[in-house]
Order: C-alpha cells, then sequence, then structure tokens
C-alpha cells in the first residue's frame, strides 16, 4: 500500500475535495489548502513528501513560490497543475524544478499514478535561472494532443538527447525544434536549420560537413559545413527522408563517434551538436525499400515526437487564428474579427495544407478583404479557392457514355450556379487543375505501388515535377511490394 503525506494546494474546494478523496483512498495522508502561504509554512517547517499545487493562487503564483521550496527542499517532488494550458505553462513548470506538470482537466489515475512515480523515484534540484522569454508563444494549442507534446518537451529541454519529429507537411516541426533550442541547455549556441529535400542530392556531403579547397571542380576556397556552423547549438536535419544513403553513412559516423571529416579532407573533427531530425515519410517503409538505413534510424530515433495534424486538433483553431491575428497586425495589416460561424466552418475543413495554411489565410483575410467582420461566406469563398468546387450529388453523379471533358463541363455548371448572378472568385483556372492533377496523380501513385520513377514514365513528366506536385498537393506516398 503507498504511502506519504502529500501537501496539496488549490484555491477550488470541489478540485480539493475530489483529489482529496482520490489520494487517500490510494493510501495517501493528505492536507490541503487553498492559499500559497500556507503551502511555503508547511513546505518550509518541513512537512511533506510531495506536493500539489495549482499555478494560480489568490495570495501567490506558484510559479513564484516554486523556486523558494526548491531551495530549502530541493528533493520534494512538486506536481503543478493549471487551467492555463499552454506550452509556456509547461516550460515556466520544468524550469521552476517541477517534477510533472498536469493540465486541467487531467485524469484522476493518471495523477494518482505520477504521485506514485514520484514519490517512488523523487527528483529535484535547484531551480534554473530563468532567461528573459519572448513575447511570441512559439507553439500554440489547448488541445489534449498538443498537452502531451508540451510535456514531452518540457522533459527534454533539459537534456542532449537526440529527438526524431514525424508529421504531415505544415504541422510545425521546425518550430518544434526551435523550441527545444531556445528553451535548452543550448539556447546560448547556434540553431541551424537544413532541408535535405532542398539541396541537390550531390551537393549534401559538402553542405552538412564541409570541404576543402580543391575536392572537387568548383572548390576554390574551404568551406565550412552546417556542423561547423552549428557548433555548441542544434543542428535540425529537415525532411531527413530525402538525404542519399551515402550521405546517410557519413551522418552514422558522427552520431556514433562524435566526429567527423569534411569532403576532401582527412584529419577527424570532433563535434558537439544536438541532432533533432523531422520527416513527413515514413521511414519504416523507407528502410523496408531500401532507402533508409535501420542502423541510422535507431540512432536518430531516440525520442520520437508525432505532431498531429490539423484535423485532429480542431479546438485550437480559434487559439491559432487568434494568433496569427495578433502578428499579422504587429506587421501593420489590419485586425479582423472572424465571428462564430465563420470558426466553425474553419474548424469543419480537412486543412491539408495544416497549420501553414491556415496561417496563410489569415494574412490573406487581413490583406484582401476590407470587412472588419470575417463571415462564414467569405470563409467559404476562400476555402472554394483551395480546394476547387466541391463534390455534389448533382455534379458527381455518372453519366453513361460521358467524356472526361462532358464531366468536367457539367460540374462547372453546377459550380457557376451557386453564384447565381455574381461570378465565383477569381483563378478557377488553376483551381480546376489542382482539382484535377491531385486524384490523376494519386491514381498514377496508386496503379504503381507509390513507385515514383513508374508514376512518372505512366503520366510521361519528370521525376522532378512529379515529386514537386506530389509536395505541393500534399500527396501522401503510400509504398508497399506487390
Amino acid at each position: 500500500m503507498p504511502s506519504g503525506q502529500i501537501l496539496l494546494a488549490d484555491d477550488d474546494a470541489a478540485i480539493r475535495t475530489v483529489l482529496n478523496q482520490a489520494l487517500s483512498r490510494a493510501g495517501y495522508d493528505v492536507r490541503s489548502t487553498g492559499h500559497a502561504a500556507t503551502l511555503w509554512r508547511w513546505a518550509a517547517q518541513g512537512d511533506g513528501d510531495l506536493i500539489i499545487t495549482d499555478v494560480v493562487m489568490p495570495d501567490e503564483n506558484a510559479f513564484d513560490l516554486l523556486p523558494r521550496i526548491k531551495k530549502v527542499r530541493p528533493d520534494l517532488p512538486i506536481i503543478v497543475m493549471s487551467a492555463q494550458n499552454t506550452f509556456m505553462t509547461a516550460i515556466r513548470a520544468s524550469e521552476r524544478g517541477a517534477y510533472e506538470y498536469m493540465p486541467k482537466p487531467f485524469d484522476l489515475k493518471e495523477l494518482v499514478a505520477t504521485v506514485g512515480r514520484a514519490l517512488a523515484r523523487p527528483t529535484g534540484g535547484p531551480a534554473k535561472d530563468q532567461e528573459s522569454e519572448p513575447e511570441d508563444i512559439p507553439l500554440v494549442g489547448r488541445s489534449p494532443a498538443m498537452q502531451e507534446i508540451y510535456r514531452a518537451l518540457a522533459r527534454l529541454m533539459p537534456t542532449d538527447l537526440t529527438v526524431m519529429i514525424s508529421g504531415e507537411s505544415g504541422t510545425g516541426k521546425e518550430l518544434v525544434a526551435r523550441a527545444l533550442h531556445d528553451y535548452g541547455k543550448r539556447r546560448k549556441g547556434p540553431f541551424v536549420a537544413v532541408n535535405m529535400a532542398a539541396i541537390p542530392r550531390d551537393l549534401i556531403e559538402s553542405e552538412l560537413f564541409g570541404h576543402e579547397k580543391g575536392a572537387f571542380t568548383g572548390a576554390l576556397t574551404r568551406s565550412a559545413g552546417r556542423f561547423e556552423q552549428a557548433e555548441g547549438g542544434t543542428l535540425f536535419l529537415d525532411e531527413i527522408g530525402d538525404m542519399p544513403m551515402e550521405a546517410q553513412t557519413r551522418l552514422l559516423r558522427v552520431l556514433q563517434q562524435g566526429e567527423y571529416t569534411t569532403v576532401g579532407g582527412r584529419v577527424p573533427i570532433k563535434t558537439n551538436v544536438r541532432i533533432v531530425a523531422a520527416t513527413n515519410k515514413d521511414l519504416r517503409t523507407s528502410i523496408q525499400t531500401g532507402q533508409f538505413r535501420e542502423d541510422l534510424f535507431f540512432r536518430l530515433n531516440v525520442v520520437p515526437l508525432r505532431l498531429p495534424p490539423l484535423r485532429e486538433r480542431a479546438e485550437d483553431i480559434p487559439d491559432l487564428v487568434r494568433h496569427f491575428s495578433n502578428l499579422v497586425e504587429k506587421e501593420g495589416l489590419p485586425r479582423k474579427h472572424i465571428d462564430g460561424e465563420a470558426l466553425d466552418r474553419l474548424k469543419r475543413y480537412r486543412w491539408p495544407g495544416n497549420i501553414r495554411e491556415l496561417e496563410n489565410l489569415v494574412r490573406r483575410l487581413a490583406a484582401l478583404y476590407p470587412q472588419d467582420t470575417i463571415t462564414a461566406q467569405l470563409i467559404d469563398a476562400e476555402l472554394d479557392q483551395k480546394t476547387g468546387p466541391g463534390p455534389s450529388a448533382e455534379s458527381s453523379a455518372p453519366v453513361e457514355g460521358e467524356t472526361l471533358s462532358m464531366a468536367v463541363e457539367r460540374h462547372l455548371g453546377v459550380y457557376f450556379k451557386k453564384y447565381q448572378n455574381t461570378l465565383p472568385p477569381p483563378g478557377l483556372y488553376h483551381r480546376i487543375l489542382r482539382e484535377i492533377e491531385g486524384p490523376l496523380i494519386g491514381a498514377a501513385l496508386a496503379a504503381t505501388r507509390g513507385n515514383q520513377i513508374r508514376a512518372a514514365e505512366l503520366l510521361g513528366v519528370n521525376r522532378n515535377t512529379l515529386r514537386k506536385k506530389v509536395r505541393d498537393l500534399d500527396l501522401q506516398v503510400i509504398r508497399s511490394a506487390r
């Protein structure tokens, strides 16, 4: 049976009652209060084996109290609760030495289990010095999915563990990497980002590791690579799945031995960087097809973080809209009010471009529309421009003997009917092309089991053109064996 004394502080009597009952049933002795001053007195005189406290108290903020408690009781584990479920709340809790951060509402079983872990292996230590914080919160959202991300990041900040961030395009993978750097132990060092997909494959090794004078044609001087530029800080390797095999072998050596050689160089160079990688691909599939080294995957995937697509965290859209509205207002664009019905439209949309697409929409609304209030009708028009005419029973029903051009003509007739005496938003040509290209390329990739070389041959286009289309259309490529 568990044992130990819990000091509980929350100004909400109902929460104190519920937690008191749950912890008492679990076998703990609980002392509760609604004031920070009482909690401080108990802790200072040596009472309690663990503290559970809310952040906002009537007489003092818990974040101001925690450093004092940790100074006199450095090994006393503290669990922080908060209804202000933001990224910065989780980071402040970690910086002030909290054992764990629990967003409200929380799961009672999870909290009791966390208490058990904390008492079995107390953690503590002096609180870290708090440095100045940026005005802009780097990550926004209060959904359960984002709370898990915040808690994971808070645990990772004081470490140098290698992190692999996965997620669809536009989910904010570089933002998470920057947050790991800006709030971690390497914050005073450089943050260097490199996108593997944006560099010609034959130049990636030189880009990462640098080259010596005369190493290859055109190498007129010595050039520092990204590892050298990131020394003492963080190196973010985006789209790691596009790294060629030769560069993968070199990177594996760095991760195994902590050193590398420049292209054309002979002397090993010691390196001290934290590696954060990101991908929008299924690297396990790439391993099966021989496109990615399994040993490198395990070296990079020490701590995996999956960023949810925006459609899985639609409840965060109002917060994200407010955040982007603040940014565009600071840039000099007028602030717009998006009414409730318009927000509902945004929450029901699938967001193939994820957060990046939403940010672009907010900027477009601020720049192009004179209205102070954005209505559902304006949102519908903007989303029509992004997705093209949506399917309907009248436009999508097959007609016997109908050719593709006849189907498109019928489809457009239905589309124009929606606008009656007005014209639809501009850009119809490109919207129709996008609507046709997506299914066409998707069908070709499905027919070739995700083999982009064969799909390009089938379509009669250059492979690089196909890859660009796949990225622009946010198509998911799933490759499977026959």
